[in-house]
């Protein structure tokens, strides 16, 4: 088996998920992005031990824990993503970005212009 095979299919691999993760929006397609460059990384792995002809098979032993490490990872990050949604009502990227940055209402700058037509209007009326 040539060597070239694998490593150029791992290398399309990587480069699909490093544009899923620079150009998606969507929490979980970012995670399915870094998953597919998991499994990228896993197929070089795997590809090297072979042609290596490793006694000790330590590229397949490391492809085992990092398919345990991933998928410890996509259900922590499956968990936040369903938290994040559930309390903000999004999961888009940009917006949890913009939030944690402090572009919201909360942060005490309300001269600025985003934040003042990003701030719903909260009225409340006496009652009489």
């Amino acid at each position: 088996m040539h060597l070239a095979y694998p490593a150029v299919l791992a290398a399309l691999l990587f480069c699909v998920g490093l544009y899923g993760v620079l150009a998606r929006r969507n929490a979980i397609l970012v995670l399915m992005s870094v998953e597919l460059m998991l499994n990228a990384v896993n197929l070089n792995l795997v590809a090297f031990d072979v042609w290596l002809r490793d006694a000790l098979h330590a590229g397949q032993a490391l492809t085992l824990f990092t398919i345990a490490i991933a998928a410890a990872e996509i259900g922590i990050g499956l968990a936040i993503v369903l938290m994040v949604y559930r309390n903000r009502g999004t999961s888009d990227v940009d917006r949890l970005r913009d939030t944690a940055e402090g572009h919201g209402p909360d942060d005490g700058d309300h001269d600025a212009p985003e934040a003042a037509a990003a701030a719903p209007a909260h009225t409340t009326e006496a009652a009489a």
